[in-house]
């Protein structure tokens, strides 16, 4: 679908419309904040609650005539694609109530077209679940993202109510009303510096104690400014340090990778799987560009992406403006070119490059060993974990390029001596390698 862009004004001189069409992309993600910023909770590395400020006395709750423009334009955008997500996050979304959530699940309904699959999904801290949230979860299929950063301790060091008090047995709850109703959940942990140094305790916690069998790992890069905004070159003492988080997804991925590959799925490992098959990866911060994932707020402001909640890369509001034409302006399309436009030379002649691509644009904010500027921070984690899965990879891919299956990477490293070298290639010996 292709829009011709509007005149504009800018200081009392008018700019004529420009005749190039403005094309969409084909396909393109809404992250939907029905209350904003509000929540119920006080995480302390959350990046989101500052957005507050931005909107000064607000109510901050979705009304209902901004619910069916939203879902109109939503379908409208996808076409004829034979599936449509409704991704809802916050702050917390389930301050909105059962209510607005069934009237969302209706509205949908609605505007859906004939065939069309419509997957709901939302990202909550699980701490308000009751039966009745469940229930409509569970009727409408609903995948649940609950937020989980390890056992209590853990979890508990950062993530806090508006006390300063723990929350993870509140949390757990939720996670047990989810499985009595058998909702389709998976974990977010963020990885930071009360969770970094422990990998395989977080990992198999969830794994053997939660029985989770999706598990999305995120790490904490939080700015130290008075902004709440993505400036500055320093991060908070909460932060992951940038070798730790390459540790700790290597120490997960040997884990996985010798006995949990078909049975556990972290999307990390399924990008890099992607990446090392030539195939674009599902996660927006490992693609060459991005621009097509971004984030509706409780009023209809329509922003630039999830992380960059900010007047700059305010797109527009959905009421004035259809999201299609928002997405496809030229503000959104050149935040999306950035990402690989603005790649320092460092990384454009790095080994790895094509699994990373830089990663997000937001972690940029560092120099390279020669001083140039736009190195990602995790640059050190994210090189030593891709180098680290070299070997692996390549025996998944040649297995799938046979018209095998992944999972019989399992079998391949436990088969090796002992003494032999490791199948993974990494030049050890299989005892202190992918069998210790």
């Amino acid at each position: 679908m292709t829009f011709t862009t509007k005149a504009q004004v800018t200081t009392g001189r008018p700019v004529l419309p420009d005749p190039r069409p403005l094309t969409a992309p084909e396909y393109f993600h809404v992250l939907a904040k029905p209350t904003g910023p509000i929540c119920n909770l006080d995480c302390r590395y959350c990046f989101f609650l500052s957005k507050e400020a931005l909107y000064p006395g607000d109510r901050f709750r979705m009304e209902d005539d901004l619910l069916d423009t939203y879902m109109s334009q939503l379908f409208e955008s996808q076409g004829s694609s034979p599936e449509v997500t409704i991704a809802w996050q916050g702050g917390e979304p389930t301050l909105m109530g059962v209510d607005f959530f069934s009237r969302a699940v209706e509205v949908a309904g609605r505007y859906r077209r004939p065939g069309q699959t419509v997957n709901h999904t939302m990202q909550t801290n699980g701490t308000l679940l009751t039966d009745q949230w469940c229930e409509l979860l569970a009727q409408h299929d609903f995948l649940v993202g609950i937020s989980i950063d390890g056992p209590a301790a853990m979890h508990d060091r950062y993530r806090v109510d508006k006390r300063g008090g723990p929350t993870f047995d509140k949390v757990a709850h939720g996670l047990g009303l989810l499985k009595k109703h058998a909702v389709e959940f998976n974990i977010l942990c963020t990885v930071n510096a009360a969770n970094q140094d422990h990998p395989l305790d977080v990992y198999r916690y969830f794994r053997d104690e939660l029985a989770a069998r999706h598990i999305q790992f995120i790490p904490i890069v939080e700015r130290e400014n008075d902004t709440g905004f993505q400036h500055g070159d320093r991060v908070t003492d909460r932060s992951v340090d940038a070798e730790a988080w390459g540790l700790f997804m290597i120490a997960v991925f040997d884990e996985w990778v010798r006995r949990d590959v078909g049975t556990v799925f972290v999307p990390y490992f399924d990008a890099a799987l992607a990446s090392w098959l030539g195939v674009q990866p599902s996660m927006c911060i490992l693609n060459e560009t991005c621009g097509n994932g971004v984030a509706l707020g409780h009023n209809g402001d329509l922003y630039s992406c999830d992380h960059f909640v900010e007047p700059e890369y305010l797109l527009g509001n959905v009421r004035e403006t259809h999201m299609l034409e928002l997405v496809a302006s030229p503000q959104q399309r050149a935040f999306g070119d950035d990402k690989s436009d603005g790649l320092p030379q460092y990384c454009r002649s790095c080994e790895v490059r094509f699994a990373c691509n830089g990663e997000c644009p937001k972690n940029r904010f560092v120099c390279t060993p020669s001083g140039e500027p736009g190195l990602n921070y995790l640059c050190a984690g994210y090189k030593s974990f891709f180098t680290h899965i070299n070997g692996s990879m390549r025996i998944m891919v040649d297995l799938l390029r046979r018209g095998s299956f992944a999972d019989e990477i399992i079998s391949i490293l436990a088969s090796a001596g002992r003494n032999d070298p490791c199948p993974c290639g990494n030049g050890l010996k299989a005892k202190r390698c992918h069998q210790r």
